[in-house]
């Protein structure tokens, strides 16, 4: 049987176009075939149910003519796709060699060579850009340069034809400015012009100059620089911080656009954006609302801010909504003839400023090509199982095998069923989702979190007070924050930092009433695993230990007294007594996990699975056995596992959502 290794850190190819159809086909009928696996007798019966999660997902769009060139997200192999606008239909298409979604796309000035940048998960050797001749479209693209960050989040190109690259990476250093001559086949780097940065998102480039916009959206905190726009000249390389005062207390510069005379500026924190003078940086003027993806039609400047697409009259100094329906995140923003040109997580939309009308265009209608997908959150219970995907919620009807998909903007970190309704973690900054299967509307937002705490991780039940809990990190500031909805009051209890400043809240787990929260210390000073009791009604903290782990918390589970923990990297294992709130066991998970796990309960054991393992903890000795040595799941954010009512596991092997039937587990409970 053939091994997967499908998760964010390490892609591989699904089968080509043939398994590619195989999928597609899948997602259109909606089933789902099961498939057992063949197993010894008393073990583990694993039945295949199918792809999990199956769609077309993108990030980033651009108009080059009278086609919008589309870069996918989180598929594999990553593709760019051509909408052609007159014919409503995808027309070209080319895949790419390496990374995982494609965040940045630029055109040079005669509109032939379209250039993509690429997310991946680490330095690895490989072009992270791409050129793609759109003469030739049916030729594929090919890669020109590797920068030495990690990723590429924006992409310029000058008047002469010279390729400007901004990016960074939670794993590299602070990101430098990147040139790519096409005339000399060269990437050289201009530099970091902030050693305290942590990102740069945004650049820009004139044939005097690039502006490179850096800030700490990921990996804030701890003293990370905020926002900051530096203007390179091109002919020196030397750089100045042009950024104005009234928005120097963002976190991040995440959009630049060269308008006519002017620099189109976005920054987040500040709750501004800025139009800065190309001939004159100290002159400048403040849009009083926070914008990306700036775009210009006379004097109307147009920008992005979801959930809308939005005006800016720069003679009447007049911001209106042109664009009110929420379409989901939104990846791209042109002008097309006189209308706004933007691209959401699902549909081509085009905006009328006037009559603030939009028609939009279904991407799957239109053939744009999906396949399976690297999933995040899982819950199982009631007949379903939901995973969730990229702007999308997969429901798998166990029943009759059928698989429908709710569409969720953003993403679904973690997910519980409660009597029969699924509750998310909706991360970006989406707070907690619901769903009610029998009601037909789609999952929608039943409780924000605190600003900033745009990433929840972890959610669980408390039955005894009749919460969803919910864990979530802050990326722009660091620390996290703890949250408690209430479905009957519909009221939300929230705590920001409840652990320390610098632990976010990476697991939650409950037992008779009181949560327990585990931190994750993502920097190289202060506590970094501290388990923490609190009152979810009190909203306040009982007590903490430390159990010495020297990584942050992956997941925690609770079975009788024991709360049981593992850590991540150094992959340690620790239970609390919590009768005596004392650590009474540790032990070494190195051999089935090496990062990001998680933990479930069911049949009275406590199981857990990483990348690569399903394994189980025995209640009584604290032994780990492995139950799947070759699960090798296909996650975006960190591996997930989950139970149903009759103590079924479910989890991913590849890209396939499995259900595990545990035999040695009930021979465990008649011990």
């Amino acid at each position: 049987m053939s091994t997967f290794a499908i998760n964010r850190r390490q892609l591989l190819q699904t089968g080509g176009i043939g398994g590619l159809a195989v999928a597609l086909s899948a997602m259109s009928s909606g089933a789902a075939h099961a498939a057992p696996q063949r197993q010894t007798a008393g073990g583990p019966q694993i039945t295949d149910l199918g792809p999990a999660v199956v769609q077309f997902s993108l990030m980033s769009s651009l108009l080059v003519g009278d086609t919008v060139y589309i870069g996918s997200r989180n598929l594999n192999p990553v593709r760019i796709i051509g909408f052609h606008l007159p014919t409503r239909t995808i027309t070209s298409r080319t895949d790419l060699g390496s990374g995982y979604s494609i965040q940045a796309l630029a055109a040079d000035s005669t509109g032939r060579y379209l250039y993509a940048g690429v997310l991946r998960e680490g330095v690895d050797g490989k072009p992270n850009l791409y050129r793609w001749d759109l003469s030739t479209p049916n030729a594929p693209a090919v890669g020109v340069g590797e920068t030495g960050d990690r990723d590429i989040r924006a992409l310029a190109v000058a008047p002469d034809g010279k390729v400007y690259v901004a990016g960074g990476g939670l794993t590299t250093n602070a990101p430098s400015l990147w040139e790519y001559d096409p005339a000399t086949n060269v990437m050289t780097s201009w530099g970091v012009p902030d050693p305290g940065a942590t990102i740069a998102q945004a650049v820009a480039a004139t044939a005097s100059h690039v502006y490179f916009g850096t800030g700490s959206t990921l990996g804030g905190g701890n003293g990370s620089s905020p926002a900051r726009l530096f203007a390179f000249d091109r002919t020196t390389k030397t750089s100045t911080n042009i950024l104005p005062a009234e928005v120097a207390t963002g976190v991040s510069v995440t959009s630049l656009s060269v308008l006519n005379g002017q620099l189109g500026v976005g920054v987040k924190g500040p709750g501004k954006s800025v139009l800065i003078n190309l001939a004159d940086h100290s002159k400048y003027t403040i849009i009083a609302k926070t914008g990306v993806m700036f775009r210009q039609l006379g004097n109307d400047v147009f920008f992005v801010k979801e959930p809308g697409v939005w005006s800016y009259n720069m003679l009447s100094k007049k911001i209106t909504q042109i664009l009110t329906e929420d379409v989901g995140a939104m990846w791209g923003l042109d002008v097309y003839g006189n209308k706004a040109l933007t691209v959401s997580s699902y549909d081509v939309i085009e905006v009328d400023p006037v009559a603030k009308t939009a028609v939009k265009h279904d991407l799957t209608q239109a053939g744009a090509p999906g396949g399976p997908q690297l999933c995040m959150g899982l819950a199982a219970g009631a007949g379903n199982v939901y995973v969730g995907g990229t702007g999308t919620i997969a429901r798998h009807q166990l029943a009759t095998g059928q698989v429908s998909y709710l569409r969720a903007t953003g993403e679904a970190k973690d997910a519980v069923i409660v009597g029969g309704i699924l509750y998310t973690g909706q991360y970006n900054s989406r707070g907690i989702y619901a769903y009610d299967p029998s009601t037909g509307q789609l999952p929608y937002q039943v409780a924000a979190l605190p600003a900033g705490q745009n990433r929840p991780l972890d959610v669980c039940w408390d039955a005894v007070n009749g919460l969803v809990i919910a864990g979530a990190q802050n990326d722009t500031g660091g620390g996290g924050c703890f949250a408690a909805y209430n479905p009957v009051t519909t009221q939300v209890i929230t705590k920001v930092n409840p652990i320390d400043a610098l632990q976010m809240v990476r697991a939650v787990a409950t037992k008779d009433g009181v949560a327990y929260l585990g931190g994750d210390n993502i920097y190289a000073t202060g506590p970094r695993s501290t388990v923490v009791a609190w009152d979810p009604v009190a909203n306040q903290e009982l007590w903490r230990l430390d159990p010495g782990q020297p990584q942050g918390i992956a997941a925690m589970a609770i079975h009788g007294k024991y709360l049981y923990g593992m850590s991540r990297k150094a992959a340690g294992l620790f239970v609390i007594d919590l009768d005596t709130r004392q650590v009474v066991h540790r032990g070494d998970l190195s051999s089935v996990c090496t990062d990001f796990g998680a933990l479930q309960v069911s049949r009275g054991i406590v199981y857990g699975v990483s990348d690569t393992t399903v394994f189980r903890i025995d209640p009584i000795t604290f032994a780990v056995s492995v139950v799947a040595a070759d699960i090798n799941g296909g996650w975006y954010s960190g591996p997930h596992i989950t139970a149903d009512e009759d103590g079924f596991l479910y989890t991913l092997r590849g890209p396939n959502l499995v259900r595990i039937d545990d035999q040695q587990a009930m021979q465990t409970m008649r011990r």
